[in-house]
């Protein structure tokens, strides 16, 4: 299991600097291997954050497992690699959309029929990140689109998620919002430790350096980071990822780069059986 492992994370918020909340956090247990069906995912927190108006970011999902995901397509869901165990059959997954609200009655329940998990995920190459396919298109659904260059690598990016209202604690039944600012490459590897090893085209860094407080964390691995595009239209450019623990300074969330791996997204997404 690569190191990265180790520090996993499950989106949450603490304090953000535009006036959002965002998150405190966690690390996975060492040896625990997130499963399909659930299995030795950790939940843990959304603290402060702002709730999310009804509609506002119509893309995101809430997987049974304990992550996030965001509408590929309306029968496809893209995710975090470490949520899932491998590439093949499964209808273990439920996919919670179109509410805000968990307990929602309305919300959408879905079932997968099928998980593809990057194939260079845990190697030198990077590639955090999955494809569920659902049992079938979800009516209405909405799209999140991807970057495809790295033109919107940079900037305040933002995520969303369900988590808990302290590190530790349960998962919030409201989805939350929060902001996080671009860290460089250069800068999050000066963190030291796991940073060092930092995949430079794979891996994407924010948060506030120097005092923390803004962060994404376990409750909502898999979630999407997104950003405005010069069309003021979300881009989903990060897929939260991991980190050395939650919100504290100069210790940054790391996201998969989507852009880095947005063809071969596509092709898999176009392969599905």
């Amino acid at each position: 299991m690569d190191k990265r492992t180790n520090f996993v994370r499950y989106i949450s918020f603490v304090v953000s600097l535009f006036g959002m909340a965002t998150a405190a956090c966690g690390t996975e247990v060492e040896g625990a291997d997130p499963q399909e069906d659930g299995v030795g995912i950790a939940e843990m927190p959304v603290v402060g954050g702002t709730p999310a108006a009804k509609g506002e970011f119509p893309w995101v999902v809430r997987l049974s497992m304990g992550c996030g995901g965001a509408f590929y397509t309306p029968q496809v869901i893209l995710t975090a690699a470490h949520c899932v165990s491998r590439t093949g059959a499964n209808t273990s997954i439920t996919v919670t959309s179109g509410a805000i609200d968990l307990q929602d009655p309305a919300a959408v329940k879905t079932r997968s029929t099928y998980v593809y998990r990057s194939p260079t995920y845990n190697t030198s190459t990077g590639g955090d990140w999955a494809l569920i396919k659902l049992e079938r298109a979800v009516p209405g659904a909405v799209t999140l689109p991807i970057a495809t260059t790295t033109q919107y690598d940079n900037g305040n990016f933002g995520v969303v998620g369900w988590g808990a209202a302290r590190e530790g604690g349960a998962q919030q039944r409201y989805l939350l919002k929060a902001e996080v600012p671009f860290i460089t490459d250069a800068q999050c590897k000066s963190a030291g430790g796991s940073y060092s090893s930092l995949i430079a085209n794979a891996e994407i860094c924010a948060g506030i350096w120097d005092r923390g407080g803004i962060d994404t964390c376990q409750g909502d691995s898999g979630g999407p980071m997104v950003r405005r595009d010069e069309n003021n239209q979300w881009v989903q450019v990060g897929i939260v990822s991991w980190g050395e623990g939650c919100a504290r300074a100069r210790k940054p969330g790391v996201y998969a780069q989507v852009s880095t791996f947005a063809a071969a997204i596509a092709k898999a997404a176009s392969t599905l059986p």
